[in-house]
């Protein structure tokens, strides 16, 4: 039998009023949703060393390392591919449709949701998934698909074994009993997020994301236009996709009209319906389970309304009288059934072919770097140290009245190379009015200006949203953290109409800024270059070119000689050395190559900047009292617990934390929060692992 350990963080779920802030958050509803990680899937013969996969006795692509499940491992349980199921399967029947989904024994109607709407973009869905691929011509059971991940889009390569009960698909199916396109696609987000167990529970913004690289927005339906029509009308158009919720209930249970709790559904569509008494705004609803409809007024199978609609009308709206998942209701019936709206905004570069007319899309990434772009709050002094995008707003929306004249935009501020749980920084956004004549403001400029619209409050998300109209003119952007001198990466998306544009705004004269405040890299006084870095690594590495831990404590006794930082090589153990070699290199071998020690190196330099920055009394050592800031500045955020366990096992015996201790504290702790990272898919907070898994874990690092 399989022995476990749970690791558990102290989490809750969000309240509804976070939700609705939330943008791309990684908080799941259903907190007794656990991702159950079982040893790995050898079907046939195990795959050589080092090998992800391997050709079954059937001579098809088998796919050993899909992490399975505690549903697939019941018994009666097996995993078929299509051609065993029917005696002709397709991956695709007369078009992909957002009728071709049926949802199975997971509670991943979120995701169904996203698949829902990407099946009406053809463009995208050809983008996530080859629509050239079969089971005729050149098929050996192995299909493709990508999916968007922080800024690029990854390949997620699968078998067509699907887990069966009776010889019927467990999950995802699609009506027509030959087609397999949704199955394998939900099998293939399942492997990307961990397996299917990964996908019981889920807020659908998140798949909508990674299905097509948008920008998503939460908006409690209450709060939106009067006009809902015209601004659900304005989101489609653009492309966008639309899913919605009622939280108000148990977990998927009916109110009295056949609306289901805590489940998601798609809005495909808004149309003004001519009836014998006029015209009326309905919205078209999908609901992934393919049946269970609204039962109200405008319902398929109740609704006398339909009564008052010429066939014509409704032939023009494709209603069909069945329980298929799909019906119509009124605007004014929508906005009392649901309580959230979730959207997924296309921009430009997603949409090839389509007759939307989706957002223009600039990309900008960016860093704070403590001691000099991270100024912190707009209420500290160093705000004007931040990162700066210069903002040219020229093109008016399209169909705004002559008396107003405004532009509308979305900025998307997402957090970047930073874990699901406690290390996102809170950070917000302020657009300024720029300077009449230069791309960049000063210090003395931020002292008198004021924003012309914010972030109302800093946030700990992955992605925080800003949503504004402001008349032509040229603006300044500037993303910041709560607290200065924070480390960290991001990627600013601005979404605007087109012929807007946003740059990175040019950096004042070293004669615009004091002596005092110029900025500079601390790490620069301590360290050697990277050319001299280089040349110390081809000094010390062994004749293979790989440095091992003896090889990484020669050199760091060499690199720290000379700087600011001389004499702290003394506290350098060669147990330090083995951490970070090992929690680096990706082969358990214990060695690293140029690229891996770069990927070290740059990790050192910024975690220097913050040593020095922090250190106060410039005695090479950080007080106990400035380790939590250091760590913050850093990206993690500990409790108070963890910070007793700090000063007692990582402190030298008067508290402080020595610079080789402060490398070494981080390397440990940013590799055990991204080794629980790796196995919370879905961020819960708890993770199920294997007692060989957790002894790797604790006895190798």
């Amino acid at each position: 039998m399989k022995k476990s350990v749970s690791l558990t963080s102290e989490d809750s779920l969000p309240p509804l009023e976070d939700y609705v802030d939330s943008v791309c958050t990684d908080e799941l509803l259903g907190s007794q949703s656990r991702i159950w990680l079982a040893d790995l899937r050898i079907r046939d013969r195990p795959p050589e060393s080092g090998d992800l996969s391997s050709v079954g006795r059937d001579g098809l692509y088998v796919d050993n390392y899909f992490p399975v499940g505690e549903l697939e491992m019941q018994p009666g349980v097996q995993w078929k591919r299509p051609k065993e199921l029917c005696a002709s399967p397709q991956f695709i029947v007369d078009g992909a449709s957002r009728l071709d989904i049926c949802q199975g024994r997971l509670g991943d109607c979120w995701l169904l949701s996203a698949i829902a709407s990407l099946s009406m973009n053809r463009s995208l869905l050809q983008k996530v998934m080859p629509l050239e691929q079969s089971f005729q011509d050149g098929y050996n059971g192995c299909f493709v698909f990508r999916f968007w991940q922080y800024g690029q889009w990854e390949e997620v390569r699968i078998d067509d074994l699907l887990p069966t009960k009776g010889n019927k698909l467990i999950y995802l199916s699609s009506p027509d009993k030959h087609e397999f396109w949704s199955s394998l696609l939900e099998k293939a987000y399942a492997k990307l997020k961990g397996g299917y167990r990964a996908l019981d529970m889920g807020f659908p913004h998140e798949a909508m994301v990674d299905m097509t690289g948008g920008v998503a927005e939460v908006f409690d339906i209450v709060s939106l236009p009067r006009d809902l029509p015209a601004f659900l009308r304005h989101l489609l158009d653009k492309g966008a996709f639309i899913s919605c919720a009622n939280c108000r209930g148990p977990l998927e249970k009916k109110n009295e009209f056949g609306i289901m709790f805590r489940h998601a559904y798609s809005l495909t569509a808004v149309e003004k319906v001519k009836t014998t008494y006029g015209t009326e705004d309905l919205v078209r609803i999908l609901n992934p389970w393919g049946n269970t409809e609204w039962e109200g007024p405008w319902s398929d199978m109740k609704g006398p309304e339909w009564n008052t609609v010429s066939a014509i009308e409704q032939k023009r709206l494709d209603r069909i009288s069945l329980d298929d998942g799909e019906f119509w209701m009124s605007v004014s019936d929508f906005r009392q059934q649901f309580e959230i709206m979730e959207v997924c905004h296309l921009t430009d570069n997603l949409s090839e072919g389509s007759s939307k007319l989706p957002w223009s899309c600039i990309m900008l990434h960016g860093s704070w770097e403590p001691g000099t772009t991270a100024g912190g709050s707009h209420q500290g002094g160093l705000f004007w140290q931040n990162p700066q995008f210069y903002f040219v707003l020229s093109e008016v929306d399209s169909g705004t009245a002559n008396t107003q004249k405004t532009c509308s935009f979305i900025l998307a501020l997402m957090q970047k190379h930073l874990g699901r749980k406690g290390i996102n920084l809170a950070v917000a956004l302020y657009i300024y009015p720029a300077h009449p004549k230069n791309t960049y403001l000063t210090a003395g400029d931020l002292s008198v200006l004021r924003p012309v619209l914010c972030s109302p409050q800093y946030i700990s998300r992955r992605e925080v949203l800003l949503r504004g109209s402001l008349p032509p003119g040229r603006y300044i952007i500037i993303p910041s953290t709560a607290e200065p001198n924070q480390q960290g990466e991001f990627l600013l998306r601005v979404l605007t109409e087109q012929g807007n544009a946003a740059t990175p705004a040019h950096s004042p004269k070293a004669k615009e800024i004091s002596p005092s405040t110029q900025p500079s890299y601390p790490h620069e006084t301590a360290l050697p270059s990277l050319k001299s870095t280089k040349q110390l690594f081809m000094k010390h590495c062994d004749k293979n070119g790989f440095c091992k831990p003896v090889n990484l404590y020669k050199l760091l006794n060499e690199a720290l000689k000379g700087g600011v930082l001389a004499g702290s090589e003394k506290y350098l153990a060669l147990e330090h050395c083995k951490s970070m070699v090992v929690l680096m290199e990706s082969q358990d071998i214990a060695q690293l190559n140029w690229p891996e020690f770069q990927g070290l190196w740059d990790k050192i330099r910024k975690w220097t900047d913050i040593f020095l920055v922090l250190d106060k009394n410039k005695n090479q050592r950080l007080e106990y009292q400035e380790v939590s800031p250091a760590l913050k500045a850093a990206g993690i955020v500990v409790d108070d617990l963890v910070m007793q366990m700090v000063g007692l096992r990582y402190t030298e015996p008067d508290l402080t934390i020595s610079y080789p201790g402060f490398l070494y504290l981080l390397m440990k702790l940013e590799s055990m929060i991204r080794k629980f990272q790796a196995y919370d898919m879905v961020g819960m907070g708890t993770i199920a692992i294997s007692y060989r898994q957790w002894l790797h874990m604790t006895m190798y690092n």
